[in-house]
């Protein structure tokens, strides 16, 4: 029995949940300060760092979703006490990173095919392309960061985690004001200095989390730091087991809303700027149910390694519930709010106006995005993550986009409902995948009697 076993879970969850949630906000408002930023110098600026964020978070969250194989893992080896096993699994999932990071690079400054769907005029497709090749330095940084993140998320110690990214967070204003203002002889780079400020905070945030690692005696147990490893197939092939379908899960999610992104950007600068708002809001609010997803995971992980598939179990009831509760009412405030929220956002009447409407969509869109958002994660504690991206792969592009695709910008249903028509679309997306990960979710669960073996990742 693990000290966690011991334990209430729903102290527990707090425990984990609350440093998660605070880790994630302050991820969250580096992007809420670059839309408020970039959106306060034109909405030109606003729209770029609008899309080209969406490219960015295709790429590199789906290489992100790769490395969150190394949570479940660790959280297993942690169950079953089995210790110096962790530190090897980190020191893999470190060339891992850099491997992923090499290929993100390259994606990011070779943009070409994801702005082909987008047919930007000349001088936004310059904007987008400078926020990018600045964002191509950041990403191997916050890779290398999240393997960091993943390990001391699988033992149960999210604070320094949450520690850095405030720090990092507090960083984030003046560091945009010189990129995007300019100070001394540096010029004034407008919404693509957004990316060069986050390429500083993303490496100094990954050299001290490391340091700290090495120098802090709680960590040393782990024999993190004890010795040198080549990369070892055997050890990559079962992360990557795991890490693939995960990632391949989060490029459907992401990519779903990279295209929608795209696609509205076909409609003008305004609704592109309106639908930015509204994207950054939905994302924004995703932090909770993410967090609580996250640590839900991680119990649930302790436990099946820990041989305890009923607290397993009832972890997964219990964060389901709790994120339930909080998106309906997170839900409620925001279809009220949704007018002031956009003028908050933006000077402009117009794209005010548009994004409100758009608010009012995603408050309901987010109360079924809390139910996904949790089972996902849990599933990966079982182990389990092909049929979830395959589920995810229907709902999100097929429902989705497709649907989006021709509610929004062709007249098959009707005339055009434009942005409005994606999210609704969207929405109904995400019932279907809440509804078939969760049905998916009480089958496993119920057919889980014993751990399943570190590195072993089960069907589906």
């Amino acid at each position: 029995m693990t000290a966690t076993s011991a334990r209430s879970l729903p102290r527990e969850l707090l425990h984990l949940a609350w440093p998660s949630l605070v880790a994630q906000i302050a991820v969250m408002g580096s992007g809420v300060i670059d839309t408020l930023m970039s959106g306060h110098v034109s909405s030109l600026d606003l729209a770029a760092v609008g899309i080209g964020g969406s490219i960015y978070a295709t790429v590199f969250v789906t290489a992100m979703g790769v490395l969150l194989a190394l949570i479940p893992i660790v959280a297993h080896h942690y169950g079953a006490r089995r210790i110096t096993a962790i530190g090897a699994d980190v020191r893999q999932s470190l060339w891992l990173a850099l491997g992923l990071s090499v290929m993100v690079v390259l994606l990011l400054k070779n943009p070409g095919p994801f702005l082909y769907f987008s047919h930007l005029s000349p001088v936004l497709e310059v904007k987008v392309r400078a926020y990018l090749d600045a964002l191509a330095w950041a990403a191997p940084g916050y890779l290398i960061f999240r393997v960091f993140y993943g390990f001391t998320t699988g033992i149960g110690r999210p604070r320094p985690v949450m520690m850095l990214n405030v720090a990092g967070l507090l960083l984030k204003v003046p560091l945009n004001a010189v990129f995007m203002y300019g100070y001394g002889k540096l010029p004034a780079l407008g919404g693509p200095g957004c990316g060069w400020s986050s390429a500083i905070i993303a490496w100094l945030l990954a050299s001290v989390a490391w340091i700290w690692c090495r120098q802090e005696e709680t960590y040393a147990a782990y024999g993190v730091f004890s010795s040198f490893e080549w990369p070892q197939w055997r050890a990559l092939k079962e992360l990557l087991r795991l890490g693939v379908p995960s990632g391949a899960s989060f490029l459907v999610d992401v990519s779903a809303f990279t295209f929608m992104a795209l696609f509205i950007a076909r409609l003008g600068p305004q609704f592109s700027a309106a639908h930015q708002i509204a994207a950054n809001v939905a994302v924004f609010l995703f932090m909770v149910p993410m967090s609580l997803g996250s640590a839900t995971s991680v119990l649930a992980g302790q436990a099946l390694g820990a041989g305890n598939s009923r607290r397993a179990r009832h972890a997964s009831l219990l964060g389901l519930a709790t994120a339930g509760t909080l998106g309906t009412v997170s839900g409620t405030a925001l279809y009220c709010g949704a007018l002031p929220l956009a003028h908050a956002y933006t000077s402009d009447v117009a794209v005010a106006t548009a994004a409100a409407s758009l608010l009012s969509l995603v408050a309901f869109y987010h109360l079924v995005d809390t139910v996904q958002a949790v089972m996902g994660q849990v599933l990966r504690a079982y182990k389990r993550a092909w049929i979830p991206m395959v589920i995810y792969a229907v709902s999100l592009w097929g429902v989705g986009l497709g649907g989006g695709y021709l509610l929004g910008l062709t007249s098959t249903f009707g005339p055009p409902h434009g942005a409005a028509g994606f999210w609704l679309a969207a929405t109904a997306s995400l019932v279907v995948a809440s509804v078939a990960v969760t049905a998916y979710f009480l089958r496993v669960s119920k057919q889980s009697r014993k751990p399943v073996g570190a590195g072993r990742v089960m069907p589906g």
